[in-house]
């Protein structure tokens, strides 16, 4: 990116990754032109080809990957997809009460605030009914104080304890039901800090789930098309979920979009029927347009192979800025989804202001490389907002994670040195 005066900005944030692809990426920009000469806009109660080849492309795709068919329903945004994915769970099982993650963010709209776990998103709105919130297998800064692997996924069997009598909370054992009956999950958290599952805890969360006939609902918003080195983020786990719920990078931000893809047993027309959810914005012809668009690219470049490229890199960079600058209390890698935690020195105490302080400098003071000045856009987040979050475009180049080294070092002496 590039500012008025002409200085370069290396972005690591990507639009919250719904530019996935890059800016004006040309494949996306040709196709929306093209679009605005055809049918640049219409109703969304009427059907058009770009809608209809989107919606079977997501289809195909997620039956290829899971095994499962299902249909998807379009919307607008993030949060508007999640509150689509509540309504179909109260349609399938008569409520909205769902379990969901300590540190999750799925919207703020009244009712995905609810189920995010941030009460300032909601303090001064209410809400319809707040989750029941799970601690997050958060092994860096674990609840109960367990160390991983020795743990033997001890988060698990605390969320197992919960259905084993009614006297904690949630279960009936006489009707053999749960009073949350969904849960909604993002694989990798997201606002929560880039944080990273151990291997097994989904697959041992989903026996769980299955067990006692609660819905899983993956949250792909932020994780999907390939920021995580698979088209889902999910499938890094090896776990299927019952619903899971797209948008950002699905049009490379170009034009808002947003849905979810369902079972056929949870979506199929006799039991969602048309009109049980509209918004007359969803799939956009530019926006569906532009989501073509990135199925053609996905088409045309081998992602999984490039992006795992690309992250083994990314991992070799930051561990080499780790060990020198013993600042990062944890260094998670997922594709290029990546959280690092900044501490104070010598411990595992959060550095919010060290960490407000690195992207700050390296926004606003660039720094000379190669005869061009730089900047870098970072992102913060986090339980203490202590988390640099790094999500470059899939497509960057591995010379640009060269230069992503080198600005970084400049930006964390110059934090350091104040």
């Amino acid at each position: 990116m590039f500012d008025e005066q002409g200085k370069k900005y290396l972005d690591f944030q990507m639009f919250n990754s719904a530019a996935n692809f890059g800016y004006q990426n040309p494949l996306h920009t040709a196709v929306v032109e093209r679009q605005l000469h055809t049918l640049p806009c219409l109703a969304s109660e009427f059907m058009h080809a770009e809608r209809v080849e989107l919606s079977s492309t997501l289809a195909k795709r997620i039956e290829e990957r899971f095994g499962v068919k299902g249909r998807v329903h379009f919307s607008v945004g993030g949060a508007q997809a999640i509150e689509d994915a509540l309504k179909l769970v109260a349609n399938h099982t008569g409520t909205r009460d769902v379990f969901a993650f300590e540190g999750s963010y799925h919207g703020r709209t009244i009712a995905a605030s609810a189920i995010s776990s941030s009460y300032r998103y909601r303090r001064r709105f209410g809400h319809t009914g707040r989750a029941n919130f799970i601690p997050f297998p958060y092994c860096f800064r674990c609840p109960w104080g367990k160390s991983f692997p020795s743990c033997n996924y001890h988060c698990v069997g605390q969320f197992k304890r919960l259905f084993e009598s009614e006297c904690h909370g949630v279960f009936d054992p006489n009707a053999n039901q749960s009073e949350f009956r969904a849960f909604f999950l993002e694989p990798v958290l997201g606002r929560g800090g880039y944080v990273v599952p151990p291997p097994e805890y989904l697959i041992r969360l989903k026996e769980v789930l299955t067990e006692h006939g609660i819905l899983l609902v993956v949250d792909e918003v932020q994780m999907g098309f390939f920021r995580t080195g698979k088209l889902w983020a999910i499938e890094n786990f090896n776990v299927v979920p019952d619903i899971l719920v797209f948008g950002k990078a699905i049009s490379n931000g170009l034009s808002p979009l947003a849905g979810l893809w369902a079972r056929e047993e949870l979506i199929a027309p006799e039991v969602w029927p048309p009109g049980s959810s509209h918004a007359t914005f969803a799939a956009h012809p530019l926006a569906t347009a532009a989501g073509l668009a990135t199925f053609n690219l996905i088409d045309q470049v081998d992602l999984e192979s490039t992006v795992a490229e690309k992250s083994k890199r990314l991992r070799e960079i930051l561990d080499g800025l780790s060990k020198d600058f013993p600042v990062f209390g944890r260094v998670d890698v997922l594709g290029l989804a990546a959280g690092l935690e900044i501490c104070r020195r010598g411990t595992v105490e959060p550095d919010t202001v060290l960490a407000w302080k690195i992207s700050e400098i390296a926004l606003s003071e660039p720094v000379c490389i190669d005869g061009s000045n730089y900047g870098l856009i970072l992102t913060t987040g986090g339980y203490h907002n202590h988390v640099l979050m790094l999500s470059p475009s899939v497509m960057i180049s591995l010379d640009e994670l060269d230069l992503f080294d080198r600005l970084m070092r400049v930006f964390l002496h110059k934090s350091l040195a104040g």
